[in-house]
């Protein structure tokens, strides 16, 4: 639900009837209403012969959410329509500004233009660093907690990934403090 304007989502069960009966799609409010600590979510499973046999597979293992985060999921998705609104209205502002800020004042890193989500992906290949390098340039120097993106497999290597899903005084230091120790290189 996390979509910047002018994205779609097309969900895989919606392409095609043979797509949807080879699917699972498994949905969470835990992002996009602030709810992760509640483990709660969804499992929409269209063939009754994969849902069975799921059901069968979990039966004693996965337990069933508890009282008070199925009420939460269910005010989420049936009232949180406004609330999600404001959310993504802040988070392009916030998107707007890291972007312009890294374009006119950081250059040498780059901005991989989302289509949702509030992880923001940063190419810091141009600084020349390694992985271990860049992950200590950013947590020493810089003093942000950005999350290396060689965690991700190979091709995160050279990246950052910021959350920008907070408030903006917040967004800005952490800007402010990468620009400050990219300079002093």
């Amino acid at each position: 639900e996390i979509l910047f304007k002018g994205q779609k989502h097309t969900p895989f069960a919606s392409i095609s009837k043979k797509f949807e009966q080879n699917s699972i799609v498994c949905m969470s409010p835990s992002k996009t209403f602030n709810l992760a600590g509640l483990e709660v979510s969804t499992i929409i499973i269209p063939n009754k012969k994969l849902r069975d046999n799921f059901i069968n597979t979990r039966s004693g293992i996965v337990p069933n959410p508890n009282l008070f985060g199925y009420i939460a999921l269910e005010a989420a998705y049936n009232h949180g329509d406004e609330w999600l609104e404001q959310v993504l209205d802040y988070l392009q502002i916030n998107l707007d500004y890291l972007k312009q800020y890294f374009e006119t004042k950081i250059p040498n890193i780059k901005v991989v233009d989302p289509e949702g989500t509030y992880l923001i992906w940063l190419d810091c290949r141009d600084l020349g660093m390694d992985n271990q390098t860049l992950s200590n340039f950013m947590k020493g120097k810089a003093k942000v907690g950005l999350e290396d993106g060689f965690i991700f497999g190979e091709s995160g290597s050279g990246f950052m990934r910021m959350n920008i899903a907070s408030p903006r005084s917040i967004l800005k230091e952490a800007l402010k403090r990468i620009e400050h120790a990219i300079n002093t290189l």
